[in-house]
């Protein structure tokens, strides 16, 4: 089969495309024929061997895929062969064929495209957990989304307008962000590029709030920008950590928590897969369910054959995505259909 190869861990501008054995499925596990990947910055930490886990060599990035079962192992009663599934691996869409355990598995509206499938991935799952779980968000609570242009922060914004926040202010840089977070759903916007950023950001968010504050941060970003949120936010808010895109891992005053009964928690996705997959599950067919009726849709901005991937993750790199990437086998049964 055909896949994104490494080697070995190398700088991702030398990924390249080759040549890997099928793979075939253990107890309780499905092969995917791979239509349509994910790109995600994590693929980057993978191919440089800067991530967490090490997957052994060769191995294929890529942390969400969508397709068609074809080929289930011993013990597997769903999904079934020839089902359309969205597939959360530990590692490899980036190919056109995956095994992976039955339950990192989740079966897809059968009208659905492949490539709006994959995009429903990682980010969506994350943003997912963090309001629901972690945010405990109730309708018609303010939610301020740090990074909302960005993979999480996209699907942060959109999935709290959907799961019936009151508002939704963006945090993005510039007029084109601005305009970006708009178009996806976000009531107000406010500018993480200001100077004074400690002062400003609270000043902005309160104007935007009347007052009141956000009940629920969203941070994928880290550094001076989570430490300027925690100031945004109303009593009893709550700040989850999702991610460091700033490079920096912030600290929180705990003398602040303290006098607005603010909490401030983390986000380890992976985690609920290993411990609560029937959890994961019905997130997935949550997000599935909100597609299906018309509120929630990925921004793609580009689809793009597998063997383009540098291009993608140069993309991801700059930060000058705006919307999900999606690279595509040239497999039998349309990505996009």
């Amino acid at each position: 089969m055909k896949g994104v190869v490494v080697q070995s861990f190398t700088p991702f501008e030398e990924a390249r495309t080759g040549t890997l054995p099928d793979p075939a499925p253990g107890p309780g596990e499905v092969v995917v024929d791979i239509e349509a990947s994910e790109a995600n910055y994590p693929d980057i930490l993978y191919i440089e061997g800067r991530y967490q886990k090490k997957p052994p060599f060769p191995f294929s990035p890529g942390l969400a895929g969508a397709g068609r079962v074809s080929r289930v192992g011993a013990g597997v009663t769903a999904p079934r062969e020839g089902q359309k599934v969205l597939v959360l691996p530990q590692y490899g869409s980036h190919a056109e064929k995956l095994v992976a355990p039955a339950e990192f598995c989740f079966p897809m509206p059968e009208e659905m495209p492949c490539t709006v499938a994959a995009a429903f991935g990682l980010v969506y799952q994350t943003a997912y957990f963090a309001l629901t779980d972690r945010a405990r968000i109730a309708p018609g609570e303010r939610v301020l989304v740090l990074g909302a242009t960005g993979g999480i922060g996209m699907a942060a914004v959109q999935l709290a307008k959907a799961l019936g926040a009151g508002q939704v202010i963006a945090a993005t840089r510039g007029a084109e962000g601005a305009d970006f977070a708009r178009a996806l759903g976000a009531d107000a916007t406010v500018d993480s590029g200001m100077e004074n950023l400690r002062d400003g950001l609270r000043a902005a968010v309160m104007a935007a709030t009347e007052g009141q504050g956000a009940d629920v941060v969203i941070d994928p970003v880290g550094g001076a920008l989570s430490a300027a949120a925690l100031r945004t936010m109303a009593w009893c808010g709550r700040l989850v950590v999702v991610g460091f895109a700033s490079g920096e891992i912030p600290s929180f005053a705990g003398n602040y928590l303290l006098v607005k009964n603010i909490s401030v928690s983390g986000l380890q996705w992976t985690d609920y897969r290993a411990r609560q997959p029937e959890r994961v599950r019905d997130a997935q067919a949550h997000i599935f369910a909100l597609w299906s009726e018309g509120r929630l849709a990925p921004r793609i901005s580009a689809t793009l054959p597998l063997d383009r991937i540098t291009e993608a993750l140069r993309a991801l790199s700059t930060g000058s995505a705006r919307g999900k990437i999606i690279l595509t086998t040239g497999k039998a049964g349309d990505a996009g259909a």
